[in-house]
């Protein structure tokens, strides 16, 4: 089977920090990968190179068999077969949020409005959000705009979706909210890479799971192996803390 994204030797620095070293990670069509580790680890940022919103020093990262990392690429082509869910939301405050879904696919995509207006509205429904369609974001409560940004994303159909500590801005009882929505399109089939701090959430839907470390990923496998029999004493150090119970 052929990767859908492929990443080798990935390097980023700011100045005299690096961030990312020698970061390798492989994702198949449907697989969902969830990246764990401790703030400041390097989650994020890898999210942000594999959508090339960071430039990297070093390393390649190919997308649909497609070196994507060349400075000759685009990254609007490449941004418009991979979605990306930010924590902050990031939704147009001045746009409805009808506008703010049916933005992308119109003007990126050449969809027609009523197409767009059409496939935005039947996933607003799926996700409880109709009858907020003409409404601002400033309007919803952070569940809710959450779910939006989600279904934002969506409406594009991207090829791989990206989501970046979605819930780590939430209130503790609209985590479980968006959460659904995640496992849902994960059972879908949908391709993801998922930085999160839900432990639980990551054992139930990942196809794998990446503990990151100081910009490395450490360790790498099933769920299973990473949180009941981990390889690396970082690893287990690091599920003594996050986890009731020490994740045993």
């Amino acid at each position: 089977m052929t990767a859908l994204l492929e990443v080798a030797g990935l390097r980023k620095s700011y100045g005299d920090r690096v961030v990312l070293d020698d970061v390798s990670l492989t994702v198949q069509p449907h697989d969902v990968i969830c990246l764990i580790g401790s703030s400041g680890s390097g989650k994020s940022t890898l999210l942000r190179c594999l959508n090339l919103l960071e430039e990297i020093d070093d390393g390649v990262i190919a997308f649909e068999g497609r070196e994507i990392s060349d400075p000759r690429v685009d990254p609007r082509a490449v941004r418009s077969r991979i979605g990306m869910v930010f924590q902050a939301y990031n939704l147009f405050p001045h746009l409805t949020v009808l506008e703010n879904c049916t933005l992308a696919p119109r003007l990126v995509h050449g969809v027609s409005r009523a197409d767009a207006e059409s496939r935005a509205r039947e996933l607003l429904g799926r996700f409880g959000l109709a009858e907020h369609a003409t409404k601002h974001p400033d309007r919803l409560s952070g569940g809710q705009q959450q779910r939006a940004a989600l279904v934002r994303a969506l409406c594009t159909s991207p090829t791989l979706l990206l989501l970046d500590e979605i819930t780590a801005a939430l209130d503790p009882e609209l985590v479980g909210e968006v959460l659904s929505i995640v496992r849902a399109e994960a059972e879908a089939g949908t391709t993801m890479v998922i930085a999160t701090h839900e432990m639980a959430f990551a054992r139930d839907v990942a196809t794998s799971v990446c503990f990151l470390d100081r910009g490395r990923i450490l360790e790498q496998g099933p769920p299973a192996q990473i949180f009941r029999a981990p390889e690396q004493e970082r690893t287990r150090q690091f599920l003594r803390r996050v986890l009731p119970g020490g994740g045993e």
